[in-house]
């Protein structure tokens, strides 16, 4: 194994861990594909398990054993042993890890991987009955978190405008738990996410689109002839702003969910649960 120690918090060799922002990290070593970051034991194992190829690794020395070995043994497993010895592991105790500038890394182990390349939108939707759609979601806590639902609830998978965040940033990965690595996602280009090109799109692909959004002729979530369509496109706003008027009007439906005492909306991600399971049925 190629174990490196390091034990100056300014070695060149931390940058891509904690000195490169991650839109450097996206055409870092590959400007075709790009890598990312991804951080914790439970996401990089499932970034592995999801065919990702890791390039680099940085360990807290005391979380060799616990953390690392399940990590090594699923990159011999999934890679080979001969890429398991290529792989350049870091290795750093606790007093120079949580000094490192830049990001704000927690969880003891940090890996980069290979980016897979984007699906177009049109090969993403092809047989799919059920997605979201997160329009300009541009936090990454909430895109992790949406994802997650989405996942857990059933839906075929999730496409991001391109102003919405990257889910393989470190923070929306992380939210997600892994699932960012579970569920099919795409990104649509700049030119498909403008005005109501993507609304538009979806609809001449046969999806019934569903906007999320506080308006006079909105209908309750749990209704059943939403339901009964058989493709459906959920479509989810920023925080805060929600949906662009224009998307909104350009939707097949418009939906809200029922609140008492007062409370007028939910985070984007909790209405994204219970919009999910309601439409699922």
């Amino acid at each position: 194994m190629n174990l490196i120690e390091i034990t100056d918090i300014n070695s060149p060799d931390l940058d891509v861990f904690a000195r490169l922002s991650e839109a450097q990290l996206y055409r870092y070593f590959d400007p075709d594909i790009g890598i990312f970051l991804a951080e914790s034991a439970s996401v990089v194992l499932r970034a592995l398990e999801a065919g990702y190829e890791p390039l680099e690794m940085l360990v807290e020395t005391g979380r060799m054993k616990v953390e690392a070995q399940p990590v090594f043994e699923a990159i011999e497993k999934l890679w080979g042993k001969e890429k398991l010895d290529a792989i350049p592991v870091y290795t750093a105790k606790r007093d120079i890890v949580i000094n490192l500038t830049g990001y704000n890394l927690v969880r003891g182990l940090w890996m980069t991987l290979r980016r897979k390349p984007e699906l177009p939108v049109e090969d993403f939707c092809r047989d799919k009955k059920r997605i979201t759609v997160l329009y300009d979601v541009v936090n990454p806590t909430n895109v992790g978190a949406i994802i997650r639902c989405a996942a857990a609830l059933g839906m075929e998978g999730a496409l991001l405008t391109a102003p919405s965040v990257d889910p393989l940033t470190r923070r929306s990965a992380r939210v997600s738990m892994g699932t960012v690595f579970q569920i099919p996602w795409t990104k649509a280009s700049r030119e498909e996410s403008e005005g109501i090109t993507l609304i538009r799109t979806l609809q001449s692909y046969g999806f019934k689109t569903v906007a999320m959004a506080l308006t006079e002729d909105s209908t309750s979530v749990d209704n059943d002839e939403i339901r009964s369509n058989e493709k459906l496109a959920v479509i989810l706003g920023t925080e805060g702003t929600g949906l662009p008027k224009e998307v909104i009007a350009a939707c097949d439906y418009r939906v809200m969910i029922p609140m008492f005492h007062g409370v007028d909306s939910l985070n984007v991600a909790a209405a994204s649960a219970i919009s999910f399971w309601e439409l699922m049925k």
